[in-house]
């Protein structure tokens, strides 16, 4: 059994309601068991909602208390990620998960740093941190956002 991102799997999940179909990772699901979660929708956070990052660290410094989640407005989202992070993480010791593909440049799933457009760098997100710290291999799977909105 995979856990994989579910807006991977079409599901309209993002933050700004659309979702990040991967037609690649469908094919490669084929004959593959998985179940798809939003680990900021399982957190508490609205589809739609406003875009959060990560602030002062990375999303392992988040679950150790030295970074935070913040939406563009100012708001501390944090506890709902990290409650978020942790319901994926009971969900893969319940399944006995092993693997997860989960989508980049995400502050809940991005696993590589990559830079923004203001030159800061994003690092990895904090449900992604929570599984490779706990054992789970995370691939980081790359999908444009599919226009197509709640």
């Amino acid at each position: 059994m995979i856990l994989v991102s579910a807006c991977l799997v079409g599901r309209f999940c993002r933050y700004d309601g659309r979702r990040a179909l991967s037609r690649e990772l469908m094919f490669d699901l084929v004959h593959q068991s998985w179940a798809a979660v939003c680990p900021e929708q399982l957190g508490g956070l609205a589809t739609p909602r406003v875009r959060a990052r990560l602030v002062g660290g990375d999303g392992a410094d988040v679950l150790d208390g030295l970074a935070r989640v913040v939406d563009l407005d100012g708001r501390d989202v944090t506890e709902a990620f990290v409650r978020g992070a942790e319901v994926v993480l009971q969900l893969a010791r319940r399944l006995s998960i092993e693997v997860c593909c989960l989508k980049d440049r995400s502050p809940s799933c991005g696993l590589t740093p990559t830079p923004e457009k203001d030159g800061t760098l994003r690092g990895r997100g904090v449900c992604a941190a929570l599984l490779v710290r706990n054992g789970i291999k995370v691939i980081e799977i790359k999908a444009a956002a599919d226009s197509n909105r709640l």
